[in-house]
């Protein structure tokens, strides 16, 4: 696991531990490779999957959700991110999966954001029977508003480090063909040293 994979890996759990109901984390995805991921979810719960290729490749995976009778409730074609939003039709463990059977040479970096059920409120105001005071409200308010923050945050984080990964490997590609042009240029150099010289030189008879 490279410094991408940890540093993603790391945001993941900080995330997870702000977040309760369903899972979040970053994995590694290998070439022909496909991994599938389980959660017990309730009947007429909501639920949601949020995914993104962070490196590797196209960008690009193959997405597939069921429900436990094996119905298709999402299916995505080489997609690079895309969010889906459903109500469980029964009681059972979902089970979303991520292909990257279609390529031969490169690994994937794949963010997941599998959530289910409302958030659960806050402690002391939720339980609450009477009206809730205009305090009460705003500290409701404030905590919705941080829960989107971390939302935004996570996604900014891998669109930066999708950036930064894209530039260093652009860089390398740069780097390399620089190093091939300098090998040609003196290999050419050379030669036309050579080749001046043989002009000059006498040929015995």
């Amino acid at each position: 696991m490279d410094y991408w994979s940890i540093y993603l890996l790391f945001i993941s759990l900080f995330s997870t531990i702000l977040r309760t109901g369903g899972v979040e984390l970053t994995f590694e995805l290998p070439d022909n490779a496909k991994q599938c991921f389980f959660q017990e979810i309730q009947k007429n719960a909501t639920a949601m999957l949020d995914f993104q290729v962070v490196t590797g490749g196209q960008y690009d995976v193959d997405v597939t959700l069921e429900s436990p009778d094996k119905e298709i409730i999402y299916r995505q074609i080489k997609a690079q991110f895309d969010s889906r939003q459903f109500t469980a039709p029964m009681t059972g463990a979902y089970q979303a999966c991520f292909s990257n059977e279609f390529s031969t040479f490169s690994h994937k970096l794949v963010y997941m954001d599998f959530r289910v059920g409302d958030e659960l409120p806050l402690g002391g105001i939720g339980e609450r029977v009477t009206v809730m005071t205009q305090m009460e409200s705003s500290v409701q308010e404030v905590h919705k508003h941080l829960n989107s923050i971390i939302d935004y945050q996570t996604h900014h984080r891998l669109r930066e480090a999708q950036g930064r990964k894209r530039a260093e490997d652009l860089n390398n590609r740069v780097f390399i063909w620089s190093i091939i042009e300098t090998v040609a240029i003196l290999m050419i150099s050379v030669g036309q040293v050579f080749i001046l010289k043989t002009f000059f030189t006498e040929r015995k008879a």
